[in-house]
């Protein structure tokens, strides 16, 4: 789409994305709403997958990846009995068998999925295999090897139980493939799963009840594009550090501020850590940095000109 007079927007959105669209198909879509310059998501949702999408506009997008690296929460409804390709509805049947476990046995069979696992990607995925993402290998039928990864289960709760299906909330770390996860216990119940449904309610400090529908902002777009005032539409937008909030903050002076916003490191008096909020003298935030060995060096930084 054309962005002839794309403006320079800087913020969060918090989008409940539909189904039976792509999450990069939805970002244009809204990016042209919005007529930004620049538009990221963090983290796709399946097409078959609906829910939270954060999507960052901007200056915003230079912390999007500290959302991919959060925490989430879905609501999944696994189907019993018929294990497919792709784990999800959408893939090929390769087995059925029949579901004959009861839901006490179901219960107990989640407790071997909750707390610190491993699990192995699935074909299905991003991840990238001598250069090439693993899900166009799948797609040719080749299976190349995947290394079991570390996961944080923090809740695997049965919400519904109908026999043949079961709804479920599932808190988990980042790098969680929630197909897989169904998939592995349907084999543990010896009967085979796949995911029927999948809709994400929480990433990182957003939950699903400060989402906005694709509806909701088509029609506050077209009036805005009518009058060419696109207050009210920027008015949904949360601030440039809304994704990072329980992150540390370190406020600096001038000077400090100065050294890093021109390429030069601190002395630090604080003990060491990855990512720490920068917060100005004036108190205002201006970025992400790091410190290691009492040094203070920066990790990503705003163009404080450009959010003025």
């Amino acid at each position: 789409m054309a962005r002839k007079n794309a403006r320079a927007v800087n913020g969060i959105l918090l989008l409940d994305k539909p189904l039976e669209v792509s999450s990069n198909g939805i970002l244009q879509r809204v990016r042209w709403l919005f007529q930004a310059q620049k538009a990221g998501h963090t983290g796709a949702l399946d097409p078959m997958a609906s829910g939270l999408l954060p999507i960052c506009f901007g200056e915003a997008t230079k912390f999007s990846q500290f959302l991919l690296d959060t925490d989430k929460t879905y609501l999944v409804t696994a189907n019993f009995g018929i294990r497919t390709s792709t784990s999800d509805v959408e893939g090929e049947v390769i087995s059925q068998k029949p579901v004959q476990f009861s839901q006490a046995e179901l219960q107990q069979a989640l407790t071997a999925f909750r707390g610190d696992i491993l699990q192995v990607p699935t074909m299905f995925s991003a991840l990238k295999y001598q250069g090439q993402p693993l899900y166009r290998y799948a797609r040719q039928g080749i299976t190349v090897p995947r290394e079991a990864r570390p996961i944080t289960i923090f809740r695997f709760e049965l919400l519904k139980f109908n026999g043949a299906t079961a709804d479920f909330i599932v808190h988990c770390s980042k790098g969680t493939y929630i197909r897989t996860l169904i998939d592995d216990l349907g084999e543990a119940l010896g009967c085979g799963a796949h995911v029927g449904a999948l809709h994400r309610t929480q990433v990182g400090p957003f939950t699903a009840e400060q989402m906005v529908t694709p509806a909701q902002l088509d029609a506050l777009a077209e009036q805005c594009h009518a009058n060419a005032d696109f207050t009210a539409m920027d008015a949904l937008l949360l601030p440039l550090d809304a994704g990072i909030v329980t992150m540390p903050k370190l406020q600096l002076t001038e000077q400090e501020q100065h050294r890093l916003q021109h390429g030069q490191n601190c002395i630090a008096t604080v003990a060491d850590i990855a990512a720490v909020k920068l917060h100005g003298a004036d108190d205002s935030f201006f970025g992400v940095g790091q410190v290691e060995q009492g040094v203070l060096s920066s990790r990503r930084l705003l163009n404080t000109a450009a959010v003025q």
